[in-house]
């Protein structure tokens, strides 16, 4: 009988959840606020909902998405974005004693790009670099068919990059290439409340007959196509996938290309660029994805 397993993805705002083939076929899926400052609301609603599906399925492990530094040899989360229950806390060992399956954690970015060697469009590839595009700019770099996580698990934290020297240092790539940076541009040009939810394809939209917010986005585009350049010419990739809610613009890699292709040392390091495969499930698909990963070599 194939094996079945768990997925979670934590996020600050939903906990998704799955039950899957190690293929990566979601059997069934759901999600629930996350329950960010109490820790033992939050295991218990997760303890929940490992119950009620070992209930209808026979579970062989439990793999865990998550923000944050996360030491994936301990499930130690040094940090953990805004799910402030869980910083400094080991979510593999606190799960594992209350539901008896094994539990393996790893770095929201990094799951992104384990689910596309899963089943995505890098399972061809040994080298490539996923990068998320959305509140801030996260991803994962696998190098060797393996995650890259560096001497402390930060490797593939590129949002930090600085891409504007000034400020102390401030100018990093997750304040002027995320597409919520794009989108402050867009209501400040507009008079609009800054707290007001705008998604982004609303500027997008609005870019085909305005001048003025097409620039804002030929000026993000600088940002975003900066990084990218600085990723590829460091790492020399197979390919760079591109993931986030606005991955799901149509031109949005045409319009990146042309901007590399506008600086002059590009054509020495071009490599292809593409879109994600996966979008709201990659964090549970590579959740798994890391589990199998640890239970083969271990």
């Amino acid at each position: 009988m194939e094996k079945k397993y768990i997925a979670f993805d934590v996020g600050g705002t939903k906990v998704k959840h799955s039950v899957m083939f190690e293929d990566g076929t979601i059997i069934e899926k759901g999600q629930y606020n996350t329950l960010t400052s109490d820790l033992d609301q939050f295991l218990s609603e997760m303890v929940f909902t490992v119950e009620e599906y070992k209930y209808s399925h026979q579970v062989s492990g439990i793999g865990i998405s998550m923000p944050g530094f996360i030491d994936i040899t301990t499930g130690y989360s040094e940090t953990a974005g805004n799910v402030a229950a869980l910083k400094g806390k080991n979510i593999k060992s606190l799960l594992e004693e209350r539901v008896d399956i094994p539990v393996e954690v790893e770095n929201d970015g990094n799951c992104v790009a384990l689910a596309e060697l899963l089943n995505g469009n890098a399972i061809d590839s040994k080298n490539f670099i996923c990068v998320t595009i959305g509140t801030g700019i996260g991803g994962g770099i696998v190098i060797d068919g393996k995650i890259l996580h560096g001497h402390s698990f930060r490797g593939g934290e590129f949002g930090f990059m600085i891409t504007e020297r000034g400020n102390k240092g401030k100018e990093i790539w997750h304040h002027n290439g995320a597409t919520s940076s794009l989108i402050n541009d867009y209501k400040k040009l507009k008079g609009i409340n800054i707290e007001e939810n705008l998604e982004g394809h609303v500027i997008f939209e609005e870019a085909v007959h305005d001048g003025q917010v097409n620039h804002l986005i030929e000026n993000w585009l600088n940002h975003v196509s900066s990084g990218i350049f600085n990723l590829a010419v460091t790492l020399n990739p197979e390919k760079i996938l591109i993931g986030g809610g606005v991955s799901a613009q149509n031109e949005l890699i045409e319009r990146i290309e042309a901007k590399l292709e506008q600086l002059d040392f590009w054509k020495d390091f071009r490599v292809p660029i593409t879109i994600c495969k996966h979008r709201n499930d990659a964090g549970m698909l590579g959740a798994v994805k890391h589990f199998l990963n640890r239970h083969e070599t271990s």
